[in-house]
C-alpha cells in the first residue's frame, strides 16, 4: 500500500484502529509454558513464536468488530527490549512474524470496498535518551532499523511509532525507519503517537504543540495521542493538534485511567460517546483504543464513526522553533533575542570555564541569559585548541536540562552539527551555511536539517572573490534570493525553515569598505523582508560596535537594533543581560549613535571621534540582578525549582550562619 492510498482513504472517512493487545492477552490466562518457559513469561512478543494462534484470535476479533487497521504484536520487538529476556537475536524474526500473521488476516477480511491494513507497532523501548540517558542515539537507531525491516518484510502497510515519551527517541526511530527504507528500496507510511501525561506533557517535558513542530519537517501520515488517559484528559491536546498539525490526527485513548485493581472502567458506550465529540468538532482522522479497550469498544467506535466526516485539510507549514517549549516568531515578539554568551569565540569567561572543565557551571550562563530575556540560546564551542565535538556533546548534556528554550547550534563542522542535533529535543537552529564555497555546505547540512528537524541561518555570502561578503543592500538581496531559490527548489526546504543573516560590519574601525555599512544592513533587512516575506532575518548585532568603548557599545548596539527592527528584523544575537533598552537611552546619545551609524565617507571620522569621546571615561552600568534582590529563602527555593546551583553555595552558607537549614524553608 502506498502512502498516497492511505491518505486518500483518510480524506473520505475516519479510519478505525484496533484496541488493546496486552489486556486482551491477559484474558487468555496463559502459563509460563505458553510463553516458552519461565524466563520468557510476560514477553508478549514471544507469543508470536510460541502461541501465534492466541495473537491471531485477538486480531480476528478486532477485524470482526470493524477495525480498518490492526496493530502487530510487536510493541517491544526491538533488540533493546528483547535483551531483557535473552531474545535480542530474535528481534528481526519476531518483528517479521508479527507483521506476517497480521497481514494474512487483514487480507482475509479485506474487500475491494473495505481494504484492511496492518500497522507495524513500534514501542518506545524500555530506555530513554533524554529521561534516563541509559541508551545512545546510535543504539536506538540500530534497534529501530532492525525492527522496521522485519515489519516491512512481514508485510506491514504502515509503521506506527507509538506510546512515545521522549522526542529524541522518536527522532531516533524515524532515522532507523529511514535506514530500513533505504536498505529495502521501498517506503511505507509512518505515524507517530505520543503519550501525554495528566500534567500536560510527555515525561521528557514537551507538550503536544512543541512535539508537533519538532516533527513538521517529516513526511508523516499522522501524529496523535495514545495511552495514558481516557478521552477526557486528551481534549485540549487533541484540539491543539487538530489546529496546528500538517498531518492526519489520531486519537487512541485508554478505557479511562486504571483503578487500584488495575481495571479500566470506561465502557464501550462511554468511550464512543466521548470520542464522538472529537469527531463532531472535526478534529479526527484516525480513532482507536489503547489499554483496556476491547473488540466491543472498537465495534461501537466504528459504528459511531461510519457516517461521520474526517478532519478536513491540513495546517500550513509554520516557522516555529522549540526546545522543551515552542517559540513562534511573530510581529508581537520581534525581535527574538538570541543569547550570545555561551560562545567560546565571543565570551572569554565562557571559554575559560570550558577549558577548565567547568561544564556544568558554564551551562548556568545559558540559564542567566534566559533570565535576562533570551528566547533562544546560541551555543558555540569552536575552540581551535580543543576538540569541538567533545566539548559540544558535554555542554549539551547539561544545557538541555537547564533551559527550556530552543538552541542555536553555531558551528561550521557538519559532524558537530549532527552530534548536537541528536541531543536537541525540539526544533533547533543551525548557524550557519552560505555559498562561499558554492553549494558544498548546502549539500552537507540540508540533509541534517531534514533528518533532525531544524531551521537554518543562511549568511549573505557567496563565492565572488572580490565581494563575497555582501556589503551593499543590493548584494545582500541578490545573494539571499539566489540562496532561497536553491534551498527551496533544489534542496527541498520550506521558506519557513530559512533565516537570512544580511551581515553586520563594524561601523567605527575606519575601514573605508565598511563606512555606511550599517545603513546598508538596515536597508538590506528591509529589502529581504519585502521580497521574501516567508523567511526570517537575523543579525549578530554586537559586530556593529566593535572597537568602541565598552560603555558605548551597548548603546550603539541598542540604537542599531532599533533601526533594524523597524526595517523588519526578526531575530537578534545579543548579550541578553546587557542590552540597553532603547527608550531609556538619552536623546543626546541616540543622536551620537545615529551620526555614527549613518555616517558617510566625509562625516565618519568625526562621528566616531565624538561617540568615543563621549563614552571613553564612562563606566559600564551593570544590570541589576533581580535574583540577588530576592530574600534568601526565595533564592534558595528558586534554585531548587530550577535545578540550578547558581549562587546556591553562598546562599546555603548564609542560611547556616543565620542558624537555619534548608528544612526551615520547607
Amino acid at each position: 500500500m502506498s502512502d498516497s492510498t492511505l491518505k486518500e482513504i483518510s480524506k473520505d472517512r475516519i479510519l478505525v484502529l484496533d484496541g488493546a493487545m496486552g489486556t486482551e492477552i491477559q484474558k487468555h490466562h496463559l502459563t509460563a509454558a505458553d510463553f516458552g518457559g519461565a524466563e520468557y513469561e510476560g514477553c508478549n512478543e514471544h507469543l508470536l513464536l510460541t502461541k501465534p494462534e492466541v495473537i491471531a484470535s485477538i486480531h480476528e476479533n478486532y477485524l470482526k468488530a470493524g477495525a480498518d487497521i490492526i496493530e502487530t504484536d510487536t510493541f517491544g520487538s526491538t533488540r533493546i527490549v528483547l535483551a531483557e529476556y535473552g531474545l535480542e537475536d530474535k528481534a528481526f524474526e519476531i518483528s517479521r512474524a508479527g507483521a506476517k500473521l497480521a497481514k494474512d488476516l487483514a487480507k482475509k477480511y479485506s474487500t475491494p470496498a473495505r481494504p484492511r491494513f496492518v500497522a507495524g507497532s513500534m514501542g518506545p523501548t524500555t530506555k530513554s535518551y533524554f529521561i534516563t540517558r541509559n541508551v545512545s542515539f546510535e543504539q536506538l537507531v540500530e534497534s529501530f532499523e532492525e525492527q522496521a525491516r522485519g515489519l516491512l518484510e512481514g508485510g506491514a502497510d504502515l509503521l506506527l511509532v507509538e506510546t512515545c515519551q521522549d522526542t529524541i527517541n522518536i527522532k531516533a526511530s524515524l532515522s532507523g525507519i529511514e535506514e530500513a527504507f533505504a536498505s529495502m528500496g521501498r517506503r511505507a507510511p509512518v505515524s507517530v503517537s505520543v503519550t501525554i501525561e495528566p500534567m500536560g506533557s510527555m515525561l521528557a517535558g514537551q507538550n503536544i504543540e512543541s512535539l508537533c513542530y519538532s516533527l513538521q519537517q517529516r513526511d508523516l501520515f499522522s501524529v496523535g495521542l495514545n495511552c495514558a488517559t481516557g478521552p477526557d484528559f486528551m481534549t485540549d491536546h487533541v484540539r491543539t493538534l487538530a489546529d496546528i498539525c500538517r498531518f492526519a490526527v489520531s486519537c487512541v485513548p485508554n478505557a479511562g485511567l486504571p483503578d487500584e485493581e488495575g481495571r479500566y472502567n470506561e465502557t464501550p458506550e462511554m468511550i464512543a460517546k466521548k470520542l464522538e465529540r472529537f469527531v463532531d468538532h472535526g478534529w479526527i482522522n484516525v480513532l482507536g483504543g489503547c489499554c483496556g479497550t476491547t473488540p466491543e469498544h472498537i465495534r461501537l467506535m466504528a459504528q459511531m464513526a461510519a457516517e461521520k466526516k474526517p478532519r478536513a485539510g491540513r495546517a500550513p507549514y509554520r516557522c516555529v522553533f522549540s526546545g522543551i517549549e515552542p517559540l513562534t516568531p511573530s510581529e508581537d515578539t520581534r525581535p527574538l533575542v538570541v543569547g550570545e554568551r555561551t560562545n567560546v569565540i565571543g565570551s572569554r569567561k565562557f571559554k575559560d570555564m570550558i577549558v577548565r572543565g567547568e561544564v556544568e557551571e558554564a551551562s548556568e550562563i545559558a540559564r542567566r541569559q534566559v533570565r535576562g530575556g533570551a528566547h533562544i540560546i546560541d551555543v558555540c564551542l569552536a575552540n581551535p585548541d580543543r576538540n569541538e565535538l567533545a566539548d559540544m556533546e558535554a555542554f549539551l548534556d547539561f544545557v538541555t536540562r537547564k533551559v527550556k528554550v530552543p538552541l542555536m547550534i553555531d558551528s561550521t563542522d557538519s559532524a558537530v552539527m549532527e552530534a548536537a542535533l541528536k541531543k536537541c529535543m525540539g526544533r533547533a537552529v543551525i548557524n550557519s551555511i552560505n555559498l562561499e564555497d558554492g553549494e558544498e555546505r548546502f549539500t552537507k547540512v540540508v540533509p541534517l536539517l531534514k533528518d533532525y528537524g531544524a531551521a537554518v541561518v543562511v549568511g549573505c555570502i557567496d563565492e565572488n572573490k572580490e565581494q563575497g561578503m555582501a556589503v551593499t543592500r543590493e548584494r545582500k538581496l541578490a545573494v539571499a534570493e539566489r540562496s532561497l531559490r536553491l534551498l527551496t527548489e533544489k534542496y527541498g526546504l520550506w521558506p519557513e525553515d530559512i533565516i537570512f543573516d544580511p551581515l553586520t560590519f563594524p561601523a567605527a574601525t575606519g575601514d573605508k569598505n565598511y563606512i555606511g555599512s550599517a545603513r546598508e544592513t538596515i536597508e538590506g533587512v528591509r529589502l529581504i523582508k519585502q521580497a521574501m516575506p516567508r523567511v526570517k532575518t537575523i543579525l549578530g548585532v554586537s559586530n556593529v560596535s566593535f572597537g568602541l568603548p565598552e560603555a558605548g557599545r551597548e548603546v550603539l548596539n541598542s540604537v542599531f537594533l532599533h533601526h533594524c527592527v523597524e526595517a523588519g528584523l526578526d531575530m537578534a544575537i545579543v548579550n541578553a543581560e546587557k542590552l540597553a533598552r532603547y527608550p531609556s537611552i538619552p536623546d543626546e546619545e541616540k543622536k551620537l549613535a545615529d551620526d555614527l551609524l549613518f555616517a558617510t565617507q566625509e562625516t565618519s571620522q568625526a562621528a566616531v571621534a565624538a561617540f568615543a569621546a563621549h563614552f571613553r571615561n564612562r563606566s559600564v552600568v551593570v544590570k541589576a540582578d533581580v535574583r540577588a534582590s530576592l530574600p534568601i529563602d526565595d533564592r534558595i527555593a528558586r534554585n531548587v525549582l530550577e535545578g540550578s546551583k547558581d549562587g546556591l553555595a553562598d546562599d546555603l552558607n548564609a542560611l547556616l550562619k543565620e542558624g537555619r537549614t534548608p528544612l526551615d524553608i520547607v
